[in-house]
C-alpha cells in the first residue's frame, strides 16, 4: 500500500483502531508515535484513569482536549461495533470541525492469532490475558461489525496480515502535520459487515497453558468494553494449575472509616510477612470499585517493596463472582463480618451471605457464635452451596477488624495506637486461617490412641479447628509436655482432653478459635454447644484443670473470670434480651484447663443428646460461679459434687417433671413456661434481663 498524500492546510486526524485483544492496537499505536513528525495522542482505555482502567466518557473528553492542543489522536479500544464508534466519529465535529478527519484502521487478524497473543502475553495493561482472554476474544469475535464509511469515516484501511500492518504503519508514520490521506476505502477482501473467523474453537483446544498473572492489579472483563457476561474458560480445562487463592476485602476501611493510608500499610507489611509461609498461594485484595483509594495505596506500597506481584495483586470485581464475572478462581474468601456472624447490614458481609444462602449460616453456626475485633474464624462451605457449586469457593473465612465509627458497636473513638494493632491481629488471624486451609493435612500426625472407653464422650467434644490445633502441637511435642506437667497425672488424660490446655497455654497459635485473649484467660465457643448460646472462659494459669485445684491464691482468677463471663452475658442480651444465662463449671471437668461455661438455659442444640449432657447442665453437679466465689474465699475452696448424679433421672430445669428419654424432655421443654427452682432466683445464679419471665 503506497500513500498518496496532497499538500493542504494543517489537518488532525482521528484514528480509531479496531480489533480484538491481541490484535496489535496498542503496539501499533506505539510504533507510529515513536517515530512520527506528526504530534499523535493516543488515548487507551485500559489506562486513561490515572493507569487504571476507565470508560468511554473520560476517552471522549481526553480526546477533544487533544483535539483542541493541535494533536491528532489515536482512540485504542475495541471498537467493535457501529454503537462503540458512533460518538467517536463524532469528534470530528467537537474538535475543530473541518480540520479534523476519522480514520478506521481495521485490524483483521485471524482469530489463532489474537487468542494466542492474547493468552501468552504477560504485563497487558489491562490485565487482560492467559485463558480468560481467551474467552473475551472468543466472544468479541463473534459479536464484531466491520466499518463502513457510511458511519461518518473519510477512510477505512484494512489489514490482514503482519505486512499490511507494517505498511499501514508506515503510512501513519511518515505523515507530516500537513498531509492528508486520500478518502475511501482500502484493502477489504470480505465485503460481509459480519466477519467470520473459522477455527476458532478448535485453536481453544490447542491451548495448553495459562501464564500466570505478573500484573499488580486485575480487573474482571467489565473493565474492559463490550465483554460483560463473558464466561471464561476454565484454567482447568487449559490444562493450568491454578494456585490456591484467598480473595479478601479491605478490613474496617468501608463502614467502619478506618483510616486507609494507615490500613493499607497494614495489609502490605502483613502480606510480605506471609507471602513466605504460604508456597505457591496466592492473597489477592478485592474492591468493586475501579477508583478504590485502597487498592491504588495497596498497590504502590506493595511495587515499593518489590513484593511478586503475581502472587500479591489487586483486583476490581465482585467478591462473590470473581470467576463466573472476571475469570479470578479463588478456593478462600473472607468476609468482613459483624460481631454476631450473621447476614444483614450491607457491604460485603450481606452480599456473601446472600450469595452463599442458608448453607454459609448454617455452616457459620457450627463454627462460632460471635467474633471479637481482632480475630478471624475459618468456614468450610458444604457442596450444595451456591458459592461452591458456581465459584470454587471451598471455604469462607469471617474475620472482624477495628471500629472508628461512632454509630457502630465498639468504637476505638479515633484510638490508632489501639486500632493499628487490632487491624494488625486482624489480617495476621485471617492469613492464618487461610494458611491452615492450604497446609498438607497429610503431614499432620496421627491422633493418639491412648484414650480410654470412659474418655469416648469427651473425647468427641473438640473437633474440627480444634483438633488441628491439637494435632499441629502434637508434632512439636507440646501436648506430651503438658500431659506430664499436670498435677493430676493419674487422670490419664487423652490427648483430645487437652484441647483447652493447649489453646489456654499458646492462644496465639490458634486464633481462629479464640474470641478473646488477656494474660489470664481466654474466651473461645464452646465447639458441641449444648444451648443456642454457650462459650468457655478458659483460664490460662497453669497446674488448675478443674475444681479441685482452685484456692485462695486463685481468687483473682476465678474473680476475673466470673466477670469476663458476665460481660459476654451482657453482650448475648444485647442482642437477644430473652436470652436467660448460667455462670458455672462441672464439678469434674471432661477437658484438663478450668474452664466456666456462660450457658443460655433453652438448651435448644442438636448437640445435646443424651443423660450426661443434660445432668452435667441442671442438677447439682454444675457449681454455679457466684458459689464457687464465696467458697473459695470463706473456706479456701470449691465444694465438688460427685460424678454419680449424671446417672440420675431426666428433669425439667424448670417445673423438675421427669421424663423417660432426652427427646421427649427436649420436647417438654420447648413448651415449658414454669419459673425457674426457688434457689437459682437467689444470688444471681439465674441471670436475666428485667422483664424476662424466669
Amino acid at each position: 500500500m503506497e500513500m498518496e498524500t496532497e499538500v493542504s492546510g494543517e489537518k488532525q486526524i482521528v484514528v480509531l483502531l479496531i480489533g480484538p485483544p491481541g490484535s496489535g492496537k496498542s503496539t501499533f499505536c506505539d510504533s507510529v508515535m515513536k517515530s512520527s513528525h506528526r504530534p499523535w495522542s493516543r488515548i487507551c482505555q485500559d489506562i486513561i484513569n490515572n493507569g487504571k482502567a476507565g470508560n468511554k466518557a473520560q476517552c471522549l473528553k481526553m480526546a477533544t482536549e487533544s483535539l483542541k492542543q493541535g494533536k491528532s489522536v489515536f482512540i485504542d479500544r475495541c471498537n467493535l461495533d457501529r454503537e462503540q464508534r458512533s460518538e467517536f466519529i463524532k469528534l470530528q465535529l467537537l474538535g475543530g470541525g473541518p480540520h479534523v478527519q476519522v480514520h478506521a484502521v481495521v485490524l483483521e487478524l485471524s482469530a489463532q492469532v489474537c487468542i494466542s497473543r492474547s493468552v501468552k502475553r504477560s504485563g497487558h495493561e489491562g490485565n487482560l490475558q492467559g485463558g480468560r482472554a481467551a474467552a473475551v476474544v472468543n466472544k468479541m469475535l463473534r459479536s464484531k461489525e466491520l466499518p463502513k464509511l457510511t458511519e461518518g469515516f473519510s477512510r477505512i484501511l484494512f489489514c490482514y496480515n503482519d505486512a499490511d500492518v507494517e505498511n499501514a504503519v508506515k503510512t501513519y508514520t511518515t505523515l507530516a502535520p500537513m498531509d492528508t490521506l486520500p478518502s475511501g476505502s482500502f484493502g477489504l477482501k470480505n465485503p460481509d459487515t459480519r466477519s467470520t473467523q473459522p477455527g476458532i474453537m478448535n485453536f481453544f483446544k490447542k491451548v495448553t497453558a495459562v501464564p500466570a498473572s505478573s500484573s499488580i492489579e486485575a480487573t474482571t472483563p467489565k473493565a474492559h468494553e463490550n465483554t460483560e457476561d463473558v464466561l471464561p474458560v476454565s484454567p482447568s480445562k487449559l490444562g493450568s494449575v491454578v494456585p490456591t487463592t484467598l480473595a479478601f476485602p479491605s478490613i474496617s476501611t468501608a463502614d467502619f472509616q478506618f483510616d486507609i493510608d494507615k490500613a493499607s500499610d497494614i495489609i502490605v507489611e502483613t502480606a510480605e510477612e506471609f507471602l513466605p509461609k504460604l508456597g505457591s498461594a496466592r492473597l489477592v485484595l478485592v474492591d468493586l470499585s475501579h477508583g478504590s483509594k485502597i487498592l491504588s495505596l495497596v498497590k504502590a506500597k506493595a511495587s515499593l517493596k518489590n513484593i511478586d506481584s503475581a502472587r500479591f495483586f489487586t483486583f476490581v470485581g465482585d467478591i462473590t463472582k470473581l470467576h463466573s464475572q472476571g475469570g479470578l478462581r479463588c478456593n478462600v474468601i473472607a468476609n468482613a463480618a459483624n460481631w454476631r456472624l450473621k447476614p444483614g447490614g450491607g457491604g460485603v458481609n450481606a452480599s456473601i451471605f446472600k450469595a452463599a444462602g442458608p448453607d454459609l449460616e448454617a455452616a457459620t453456626r457450627a463454627r462460632a457464635n460471635t467474633l471479637v475485633p481482632g480475630k478471624a474464624v475459618v468456614v468450610p462451605l458444604p457442596s450444595t452451596c451456591p458459592l461452591h457449586n458456581a465459584q470454587g469457593i471451598t471455604h469462607v473465612i469471617h474475620v472482624l477488624g477495628p471500629n472508628m465509627n461512632p454509630n457502630r458497636p465498639d468504637c476505638l473513638n479515633n484510638d490508632y495506637t489501639k486500632g493499628c494493632k487490632i487491624l494488625r491481629e486482624a489480617y495476621t488471624s485471617l492469613f492464618e486461617g487461610f494458611l491452615s486451609t492450604v497446609e498438607d493435612q497429610s503431614k499432620l500426625p496421627k491422633r493418639n490412641n491412648q484414650a480410654t472407653a470412659s474418655d469416648s464422650e469427651r473425647n468427641k467434644k473438640y473437633k474440627g479447628t480444634q483438633d488441628m490445633a491439637i494435632a499441629s502441637n502434637m508434632k512439636s511435642g507440646t501436648v506430651d509436655d503438658a500431659r506430664d506437667g499436670g498435677k493430676k497425672r493419674s487422670k490419664g488424660w487423652s490427648s483430645w482432653a487437652l484441647a483447652l490446655h493447649v489453646i489456654a497455654m499458646h492462644p496465639e497459635k490458634h486464633e481462629n478459635v479464640v474470641l478473646e485473649s488477656s494474660d489470664d484467660i481466654v474466651v473461645i465457643n464452646d465447639q458441641y454447644p449444648k444451648a443456642r448460646k454457650h462459650v468457655l472462659v478458659v483460664a490460662r494459669q497453669e497446674n488448675v484443670d478443674g475444681l479441685e485445684d482452685v484456692g485462695r491464691e486463685n481468687i483473682k482468677l476465678v474473680e476475673e473470670m466470673h466477670n469476663v463471663g458476665m460481660k459476654w452475658v451482657k453482650r448475648f442480651q444485647d442482642e437477644d434480651a430473652s436470652l436467660i444465662f448460667r455462670l458455672g463449671y462441672h464439678s469434674v471437668p471432661s477437658m484438663r484447663q478450668l474452664h466456666l461455661h456462660v450457658i443460655s438455659q433453652d438448651f435448644e442444640s442438636d448437640h445435646l443428646k443424651n443423660k450426661k449432657h443434660w445432668n452435667s447442665f441442671t442438677t447439682s453437679f454444675f457449681r454455679d460461679s457466684v458459689d464457687v466465689l464465696e467458697e473459695v474465699k470463706s473456706q479456701g475452696r470449691a465444694n465438688v459434687e460427685s460424678e454419680a448424679v449424671l446417672k440420675g433421672e431426666l428433669r425439667c430445669n424448670r417445673c423438675r417433671s421427669a421424663h423417660p428419654t432426652i427427646s421427649k424432655l427436649k420436647s417438654h421443654i420447648r413448651s415449658c413456661s414454669s419459673h425457674f427452682p426457688h434457689h437459682l432466683l437467689q444470688t444471681s445464679r439465674l441471670l436475666a434481663r428485667p422483664g424476662t419471665s424466669n
